[in-house]
């Protein structure tokens, strides 16, 4: 089971995606599926960070949240849990916030 903000390995064939964070409430914990935002690989943060796409340092690796690439998927299908985003909790909401802001109309 894992919980808000969990960072798994992306089993999937594409590396430029070595990694997702769930995003989903842990209100919703019980459900066979969660809401998760691909965290895409970068070779360096120049240029890549805004309010929209921090990037972060799992196992080593510089990756950048894509919060315009949010989606879901059955719990099953994730990779093991290999860090948490707990302590980054508002940088990752606050990305969420941007991209789904009303505020650009």
């Amino acid at each position: 089971m894992s919980d808000q903000l969990d960072v798994h390995r992306n089993p999937g064939r594409n590396r430029r995606i070595p990694y997702v964070v769930v995003v989903q409430s842990n209100r919703f914990r019980d459900a066979n599926t969660r809401i998760i935002v691909p965290l895409i690989a970068v070779d360096t943060p120049d240029n890549q960070e805004s309010d929209v796409s921090p990037v972060f340092e799992i196992e080593g690796n510089l990756v950048v949240l894509a919060p315009l690439q949010i989606t879901n998927v059955r719990c099953d299908i994730l990779g093991p849990v290999v860090a948490s985003l707990a302590d980054e909790d508002s940088r990752v909401t606050g990305a969420i916030d941007a991209a789904i802001s009303r505020a650009w109309r």
